[in-house]
């Protein structure tokens, strides 16, 4: 909470939000949407460990 994002314009409409090293989506200002990318940061669900046998 309280954390910048930073915005760059790469086509028409069409912005890249990052935050720290990390590119979170892109928002599209007409439809006021944000198309996620892969979560940068990796899987925080290790199925592995919670599967017992």
């Amino acid at each position: 909470a309280g954390q910048t994002v930073g915005i760059k314009q790469v086509e028409d409409h069409i912005w890249l939000v990052s935050f720290v090293d990390y590119d979170l989506g892109y928002f599209d200002d007409e439809t006021c949407r944000l198309e996620p990318l892969q979560n940068p940061f990796g899987q925080k669900c290790y199925p592995c460990l919670r599967y017992k046998p």
